[in-house]
């Protein structure tokens, strides 16, 4: 297995962008969602957390709402953005209730679990403020 990171580069074929530094995402914790092959999770979609996806998450038992200071993880709450798993990003969209996705954060290997046009239909422009209910 390759444990190399892989190279910076968004779903859209550019460099990628940084997703969030508060709270400090991404596999790495530097912010982005940069990838390799010790990521099994393939923590790879830059989402915008809303309270319907944290519920969500938490039901199917990754309660990302509550704060675990011994993983140095803050817990996160509507409007947060994050280097979230692919597979559950899909899983979320497949029951109605995915988070919106910055594509310029959303790291390539994202499309190994969702096409590109799923992630499409739940961006959000770079500029845009997304809403977080």
């Amino acid at each position: 297995m390759n444990y190399e990171r892989a190279e910076s580069v968004n779903v859209l074929g550019g460099p990628l962008q940084s997703c969030s530094e508060e709270p400090l995402t991404g596999f790495f914790r530097n912010g982005c969602c940069d990838t390799s092959g010790m990521d099994h999770g393939n923590h790879t979609v830059c989402a915008v957390m809303t309270a319907e996806f944290l519920a969500f998450s938490k039901y199917v038992g990754n309660d990302l709402s509550t704060p675990r200071p011994e993983y140095m993880f803050p817990g996160l709450k509507p409007g947060d953005q994050w280097c979230l798993c692919a597979g559950r990003f899909q899983q979320a969209h497949e029951e109605g209730c995915a988070p919106k996705v910055r594509l310029e954060s959303t790291h390539a290997r994202a499309l190994e679990a969702v096409t590109l046009d799923v992630l499409a239909e739940h961006a959000v422009d770079s500029t845009q403020k997304p809403d977080a209910e």
